[in-house]
């Protein structure tokens, strides 16, 4: 988790230093559009995949016990961790690298 946490914190400043300022403007709003979508992504699929799994459990599908009810619960693995940490933490990631570029700003004119 070292290297992932400083790919976002010295890109901005190295964008910034080595490009300039409107370079980091444009990987800033690159880095918006991307997460905001890929955040919405990832709430909405684990979400579906939860649901599956309750929906399957109702007697669905063939319901407890079946081969579709096991599967359910292996998306189900996936699909919690997508909307209750990764997706929450796109935001952070967000306003960790934005923060960043407005701390280092006088580095970049």
């Amino acid at each position: 988790m070292i290297v992932p946490s400083l790919l976002a914190v010295l890109s901005p400043i190295v964008v910034g230093v080595v490009l300039g300022a409107e370079a980091l403007g444009g990987m800033l709003a690159g880095s918006i559009a991307t997460g905001f979508l890929l955040a919405l992504f990832l709430a909405n699929a684990g979400g579906a995949w939860d649901n599956a799994k309750k929906y399957i459990e109702r007697g669905n599908l063939g319901g407890k016990g079946s081969d579709v009810h096991k599967a359910s619960v292996v998306g189900d693995t996936v699909g919690d961790p997508c909307k209750d940490s990764c997706s929450p933490a796109l935001n952070i990631l967000i306003k960790l690298m934005t923060i960043i570029a407005l701390v280092f700003a006088p580095l970049f004119l």
